[in-house]
């Protein structure tokens, strides 16, 4: 097919320097060519063909996983040193267009899933064509390929037009709550291979599928969904006496915990988790969108050098009026958003904080710790789900999750139902539901 290759230059990314090729097909869809070392005449060349996708390459929507998949591929590539991404304009929406694309969202929202809604506006699920970015293939001078993809439909496509394919390479993403029926209905209806890893399992270390052990809550007009979330010890300890908490629980468990960061809108520590642990808070062990990271601090001890305040993700900082002026000026300057609420017996009333939190948009908060926060939340019966993890390791002396919740009776004690339990390398996860007190 007519296909021109326009302009050819380097490419600074964060990810390494690619050479970048433009090709403009008779179709007018520009194609750009991402490519790392040499590829011309080169057989198993790892390749991406990426679909274009403004809503969640660009804008970081949380409804798909192309932003995350084209992240991982420009990665994958990148530290093989030879391999190339397609970028292919024209596929918005896998070749509706975007405003079909975002009409189809409205019927999303009102029970259709990515195929239906398609169909309802008279149009295919999927109507992209793969001979341009195979004439791009062939412009590059690749003999074959190992195709990133997890959408074998894909991979037909391309071996029509006569792209040689030596290996199909999955790419799942960590699933996110909003995605999650979306990556369901692309395995169950159109046929991919688990885009979404494996429940609880991650069989090629990359994805893990968590969002069945979230229980499914959603928020209330007032407050998000509460999911706590922490590691401890046999005997009930999250810390030495000393304070040290790293690591109790092994890497696997550690990589659930990064998937589930992946499926909630934003996760939650107090500011004496930020003073002793400094965590990052951003998703690294999976394949997955990084959730807003938020901070219950009453006086804005957040030190100005935390990691929490790094930019790897967004950040909203929970305080009340004794907070210094200055230094919510320095966190907003710094594009941390911080939200200003009651006291309630001298600290953040987290139910003013939490009600901040739902008119930001966020419907499911992961809470991580520390002790108070946890205690707090249960205590004010504020929390719809915990999930556990137990060590196979005794402490003796150290910090407890969960210390005195004012409760004399066994009677009023906080009742957990609907238990699952999954074993997670050396360690247990076990999951609850909490009722709710709104």
């Amino acid at each position: 097919m007519q296909l021109t290759q326009s302009v050819q230059t380097a490419l600074p990314t964060p990810y390494g320097t690619f050479t970048i090729h433009a090709f403009e097909p008779a179709s007018g869809h520009v194609h750009v060519a991402l490519v790392a070392g040499d590829v011309r005449e080169h057989d198993d060349v790892l390749t991406r063909l990426h679909s274009e996708c403004l809503t969640g390459d660009a804008l970081g929507s949380l409804r798909c996983d192309c932003g995350v998949q084209l992240r991982q591929s420009l990665r994958r590539v990148a530290a093989e040193e030879r391999g190339v991404v397609i970028y292919a304009t024209g596929h918005e929406g896998r070749g509706i267009g975007l405003i079909n694309k975002l009409r189809a969202y409205l019927l999303q929202d009102a029970g259709a899933d990515t195929v239906d809604a398609n169909h309802a506006l008279g149009l295919p699920a999927d109507s992209r064509r793969y001979d341009e970015s195979a004439a791009v293939l062939q412009a590059l001078g690749i003999r074959s390929v190992r195709l990133l993809t997890n959408n074998p439909h894909k991979a037909e496509g391309l071996r029509a037009c006569g792209t040689i394919i030596r290996e199909i390479v999955p790419l799942a993403t960590s699933p996110q709550h909003h995605n999650a029926r979306y990556l369901s209905t692309k395995a169950q209806r159109m046929g991919h291979h688990r885009p979404g890893g494996a429940v609880l399992e991650p069989f090629d270390g990359s994805a893990i599928d968590v969002v069945g052990i979230l229980g499914g809550h959603g928020p209330t007009r007032r407050r998000p969904a509460v999911v706590l979330k922490y590691a401890q010890s046999l005997d009930g300890r999250i810390a030495t006496a000393s304070g040290d908490s790293r690591w109790i629980s092994g890497e696997p468990e550690r990589r659930v915990t990064h998937a589930l960061r992946a499926a909630c809108d934003a996760v939650a520590v107090g500011v004496g988790t930020v003073l002793r642990d400094d965590p990052q808070l951003t998703v690294r062990l999976v394949e997955g969108a990084s959730p807003m990271r938020v901070v219950v601090d009453t006086t804005l001890r957040t030190p100005s050098n935390a990691r929490v305040l790094e930019p790897d993700a967004a950040t909203t900082v929970i305080t009340t009026d004794r907070a210094p002026l200055s230094r919510r000026d320095e966190l907003r300057n710094r594009g941390v958003t911080v939200h200003v609420t009651k006291e309630s017996d001298g600290r953040v009333d987290l139910s003013d904080g939490l009600a901040a939190l739902r008119e930001d948009g966020i419907q499911v908060l992961l809470v991580e710790g520390g002790s108070q926060l946890i205690t707090t939340l249960l205590r004010q019966r504020l929390v719809d789900r915990l999930i556990v993890s137990i060590a196979p390791s005794i402490l003796g002396t150290g910090t407890a999750a969960v210390t005195d919740l004012g409760i004399d009776r066994v009677a009023d004690r906080v009742q957990l139902t609907d238990r699952s339990i999954f074993a997670v390398g050396p360690d247990l996860v076990v999951a609850y539901d909490i009722s709710r007190g709104d």
